[in-house]
């Protein structure tokens, strides 16, 4: 390599290296040992997971000592054996997120070894485990617990409590498939009320399968006093319209965001039964008048509860079938200062309506949208949207970045386009990236 090329500050590489894809940074840092030492920076690795599957037995030292040097301190395990998860723990002691992609009683028990732990992922176990404060070796520091298809020598409520109560700190919570048929506005309630710090609830919706959980009860009030709940987040996954009570919003009023993902959509839904009406969408919409972000994915159709999204939401995703002109004018009339719009109209599409977006939605600073069945004159409307930073173009087609060209040279490359998805966050549970 020339000389002058190394003389340069390595701050200002550093830099250059901060635009590269992982990819070429991979590739430059294979071309000689000056740029390796470079790319192996900590900054420019930060919120970098890596993904360790132990296929081909133990990893050498070299690769442990790279990673230390880039300070990775989160990793997803796809191993069960106490040999592999030792290795880790002495490798990176520092590691503060762990996703147990694989969870056996073997690999819990090892957890106890990273005492700066503060996010935790224990995903498909296939045998009940014991979750409890010695689990971690300090419960109080753990902030994030996420649990999909994980069940508890003891079923129901009590013991999911019981697990879960010692990390009062918790500020996100995710549960899916955990095998709890309790009514869903009692697990709420009863979460709340032992984690007052949470901010953050996913829960996968159960419906009842027995008489005895059909037995009506009243729903719970809202919660007082100095440790009142501060959930400003809500994740429903595997809805249906009367998965929650009509006020169920009043036990949280100061959610900011919601995000419902139904089960069927109406198009799905069998004509023997009766199509979701919306009526309890409404209501929930309703009682939310610090709502800022709103997910509806599937579900009833948005006629049936677009007056209802309150005005102060600025960002918004609709992964909905048969939305029309007039939905989209609707939405418009209700969401006036939007800023952040996802819109995917599966399985129809928006073709020609996508060059209504610059006149309904003036605002916008990001937008997600598919270019499938759109008409190119159609898709370059979208530079007038002057405000506009960020375009991601859900679907992927070869023609897509000649398309993208002419759209930034419209906006004077303002505009930041993507045309494929961006690395899925390792933390995101798989039920929600399935869904939209």
């Amino acid at each position: 390599m020339a000389q002058p090329v190394l003389q340069l500050p390595s701050e200002i590489w550093n830099h250059v290296f901060g635009y590269l894809s992982p990819a070429d940074k991979f590739s430059a840092r294979a071309s000689c040992k000056y740029f390796r030492k470079l790319v192996d920076h900590g900054s420019l690795w930060k919120d970098w997971s890596v993904v360790l599957g132990f296929h081909k037995g133990t990893y050498n030292s070299r690769f442990w000592a790279t990673l230390r040097r880039r300070k990775v301190t989160s990793v997803v395990i796809r191993s069960t054996k106490a040999k592999d998860w030792k290795q880790l723990s002495q490798s990176l002691p520092s590691l503060t997120t762990v996703v147990m992609d694989r969870s056996s009683h073997a690999s819990l028990d090892c957890i106890k070894d990273f005492p700066h732990l503060k996010r935790l992922a224990i995903r498909s176990s296939h045998t009940s485990l014991l979750l409890d404060a010695s689990t971690v070796l300090q419960p109080q520091q753990l902030t994030h617990l996420s649990m999909c298809d994980v069940t508890f020598p003891t079923a129901g409520m009590a013991g999911f409590m019981s697990a879960v109560s010692p990390f009062t700190n918790l500020t996100s919570l995710v549960c899916h498939q955990m095998g709890i048929f309790e009514e869903t506005i009692w697990m709420v309630h009863s979460i709340l009320d032992r984690l007052p710090k949470l901010k953050h609830l996913s829960l996968s919706v159960v419906q009842t399968r027995c008489a005895f959980h059909n037995i009506s009860r009243p729903t719970p009030g809202p919660l007082g006093g100095a440790d009142a709940p501060v959930l400003s987040s809500l994740e429903l996954i595997d809805c249906i319209d009367h998965s929650l009570p009509e006020d169920a919003m009043r036990l949280m009023p100061g959610l900011k965001t919601l995000a419902v993902f139904y089960r069927r959509s109406h198009q799905e839904t069998p004509e023997r039964r009766p199509s979701p009406d919306g009526h309890h969408l409404r209501a929930w919409l309703s009682d939310l008048p610090q709502l800022s972000t709103l997910v509806i994915a599937k579900g009833p159709p948005v006629k049936k509860y677009v007056t209802s999204i309150p005005a102060t939401v600025t960002g918004l995703t609709l992964c909905v079938a048969g939305l029309s002109s007039e939905d989209m004018a609707a939405v418009a009339v209700q969401v006036p200062h939007l800023l952040h719009l996802h819109i995917d109209p599966w399985p129809s599409h928006l073709g020609a309506r996508t060059a209504q977006i610059p006149q309904l939605f003036p605002k916008l600073k990001s937008l997600k949208l598919r270019h499938e069945h759109v008409p190119e004159r159609d898709f370059l409307h979208l530079h007038q949207l002057q405000d506009l930073e960020y375009l991601e173009i859900l679907d992927s087609r070869p023609q897509l970045s000649k398309l993208a060209d002419k759209l930034q040279a419209l906006t004077k490359y303002r505009l930041q386009v993507t045309t494929s998805p961006h690395r899925r966050d390792v933390w995101s549970c798989p039920c929600v990236g399935q869904v939209y």
